[in-house]
């Protein structure tokens, strides 16, 4: 009886419900109908949401109808909400399918919050997981997509995975459960309706056994799965480094695995990369190059790939002034300045300078062609740019180091790094300022 075999799936790989809020996705179709009636009889707290995408016309309509009269006859909590989704997805250059789905899990979402609701629960099912493997399997997709819908993704369950579409047909026709057909299911000119009535059918005639051995394969690769996260771990705690929000890859370290692109594939794939073929030419080319996702950015930088996030850059202000009574500013980066009578050894987190010798209005700034200083332990003057270069600064570096000066643009500290011997103190200095970051 599926109701028993959900109630032995449900407490053993989602016994964290217990006691927990879940929202149901609730299109009125038959499998988030026997969703809410399976969670319904086991007891869990459970809240309606559905979504009147105003596609189908009055069919549309009847679905609200179904959902709201499911909810009152269940007693629980029903929201519902309507999206004009074709004129949204033509103002935002989306597909019908998308622009949906966006609309439908942004409200989610906001109902969980605004409701305080733990859990979302879609009613996908082992059909659905078995149309999804092959869409991604004819586009050529990775192991992560071929390990198909998962049972849980963050606070999205999906109880309903292991169970077929006949037996949740057979279920509600038992239970007499009232549910409504989208038409639009039928029409095979998306890709997956074209796989659920003209590639499925044929495999389960060859195969009467398919959704359980898919069912068997999916298990065998996310076994596999676990061996190469685990592998990958391993591996990722010799050839990483991460300094601040910079990830840094040893390239000499990488070259001598054995399957050199494939781990490096498998550290980078969370991070938007698309062009694989230009990412894997890192290793091997010139220093500097850069390839960009919409999220990140790595460089070759020497025996290095450094990867950063992409941040949105400060617009138009490109200097920053510090006044001679300020204490503390906290943007672009955080300083503090103090006077103070102690004569410390200078660290790459503070520098002591005389302040007799120091004209306000301070000023942060960003390195520019041409600039120069006079390092300390160092004699005569040296171009910042050659500074940077002897000092081995990957582009990511430079792009992230300031420089502080006096109101005459007179450096007085490449920060965190080298100050200007100029502003040096000395035994007789009396007056001296500190500035820490």
């Amino acid at each position: 009886m599926l109701l028993e075999r959900f109630k032995e799936h449900f407490s053993s790989d989602f016994y964290f419900i217990k006691g927990k809020s879940v929202l149901v996705a609730t299109s009125g179709g038959v499998d988030s109908v026997v969703l809410v009636q399976l969670l319904y009889s086991l007891g869990v707290n459970i809240v309606l949401a559905h979504c009147n995408f105003q596609l189908r016309g009055e069919n549309s309509d009847l679905d609200e109808s179904l959902v709201r009269k499911l909810g009152e006859e269940l007693s629980v909590e029903t929201h519902v909400k309507s999206f004009n989704t074709s004129e949204i997805a033509e103002e935002k250059k989306l597909s019908i399918q998308i622009a949906a789905r966006n609309l439908r899990y942004n409200w989610f979402f906001e109902i969980c919050e605004n409701h305080n609701i733990d859990f979302i629960a879609t009613a996908h099912h082992a059909d659905d997981n078995l149309e999804t493997f092959l869409i991604n399997l004819s586009r050529g997709s990775g192991l992560d997509g071929l390990l198909g819908i998962p049972a849980k993704n963050g606070n999205i369950i999906r109880p309903l995975l292991p169970f077929s579409k006949e037996e949740i047909i057979a279920y509600a026709k038992k239970e007499n459960l009232a549910w409504r057909e989208d038409e639009s299911n039928e029409e095979t000119k998306y890709t997956r309706n074209k796989i659920r009535h003209q590639v499925i059918p044929v495999l389960k005639s060859l195969n009467p056994s398919l959704l359980k051995n898919f069912g068997n394969t999916i298990n065998h690769l996310s076994e596999s799965r676990n061996i190469i996260d685990e592998k990958v771990e391993e591996i990722s705690k010799e050839i990483i480094k991460k300094e601040g929000d910079l990830v840094k890859i040893d390239i000499d370290k990488m070259l001598k695995l054995s399957n050199s692109k494939a781990f490096l594939y498998e550290i980078l794939k969370d991070y938007n990369f698309t062009e694989w073929n230009n990412v894997f030419e890192l290793l091997q080319t010139q220093s500097g190059k850069i390839i960009r996702s919409k999220s990140h950015e790595l460089l070759k930088d020497r025996g290095f790939l450094l990867l950063r996030e992409i941040k949105l850059k400060l617009e138009g202000k490109t200097r920053y002034y510090i006044e001679e009574d300020t204490k503390e500013i906290v943007e672009p980066i955080k300083i503090s300045l103090k006077n103070t009578d102690k004569k410390r050894t200078v660290s790459k987190n503070y520098v002591l300078v005389n302040k007799n010798l120091v004209t306000f209005p301070i000023i942060l700034r960003k390195w520019e062609e041409g600039d120069f200083f006079y390092p300390t332990g160092m004699i005569g003057k040296k171009k910042v740019s050659k500074f940077f270069k002897d000092e081995k600064l990957s582009k990511f570096k430079k792009e992230q180091t300031w420089l502080l000066c006096n109101a005459k643009n007179e450096i007085i500290w490449i920060v965190g790094m080298r100050p200007d011997r100029r502003f040096s103190i000395d035994s007789s200095t009396s007056n001296i300022l500190q500035i820490s970051i």
